[in-house]
């Protein structure tokens, strides 16, 4: 039976992207995002968690990190898992657990040089054109609880 590996994340960058330019034209960037939550405790006192991920981005994705991303960026990613093994110095065995970036989104308010190439500022060229971001709202009206429309159902 086939599996499936899918990470969708939606959170800040915690730093500038760290880009490497590698050999034979080829690009890596990569990135730390936090994603945060909120809630309540027992108590009623607010609690925040934060999560960390290493994101990787390879390519034509990675040159638009290094041109319009920066720290405190907000970006919607779609992705894998992916794991690194290797020996350290030391000859110990590490391992690190990465996303590898399929498509992502810059969201968020057009400042200080993060202005998308389309002019839109929140779909990214990065972007796989077989993705749906997902993050236009803008042709779907949100449900306001108003059920005078029941009516025209067809079924």
């Amino acid at each position: 039976m086939a599996g499936v590996n899918k990470v969708i994340l939606l959170g800040n960058l915690g730093a500038d992207p760290e880009v490497k330019h590698l050999e034979g034209d080829k690009v890596v960037a990569n990135l730390r995002l936090a994603t945060t939550e909120s809630y309540k405790d027992r108590s009623g006192n607010r609690v925040e968690n934060t999560e960390w991920h290493d994101l990787e981005l390879w390519d034509g994705q990675a040159r638009v990190a290094e041109q319009y991303l920066k720290k405190g960026s907000q970006i919607y990613v779609e992705g894998k898992i992916k794991s690194d093994t290797w020996q350290d110095d030391q000859g110990n065995n590490r391992k690190r657990t990465k996303v590898r970036v399929q498509s992502f989104t810059m969201l968020g308010s057009r400042t200080g040089g993060q202005e998308d190439a389309q002019g839109g500022g929140q779909s990214s060229p990065a972007q796989n054109s077989n993705t749906n971001a997902g993050m236009n709202t803008s042709s779907t009206p949100a449900y306001d609880g108003n059920d005078s429309d029941a009516d025209d159902l067809p079924f």
